[in-house]
């Protein structure tokens, strides 16, 4: 799946409401196990330094989120009001 052209799909000002949603699905799934290293250390390098509102820390929490939690974040994707991202997601993951 190439998470930067959804990123990109998405609306700057629904960045920061999707990255808690996101955020909490990491930080609550009880799937961890899936969580690659380099992407949790990529996360938290971005949460360091306070740039998780960015493409690229978008792109790791929605890599991350789909890893870990894909139905949750596909729901919230719908919730937030875009059911078109939701949509390419599934066709991605075949859902």
């Amino acid at each position: 799946m190439d998470y930067r052209k959804i990123v990109e799909l998405i609306p700057v000002p629904k960045w920061d409401e999707l990255s808690d949603k996101l955020v909490d699905f990491i930080l609550t799934s009880k799937n961890e196990e899936k969580m690659p290293n380099q992407l949790a250390n990529s996360i938290l390098h971005h949460w360091k330094y306070d740039i998780l509102l960015t493409e690229s820390g978008l792109i790791a929490l929605l890599e991350a989120a789909l890893l870990l939690e894909p139905e949750k974040t596909i729901n919230a994707f719908n919730e937030l009001q875009m059911a078109n991202v939701a949509e390419q997601i599934k066709e991605a993951l075949e859902f």
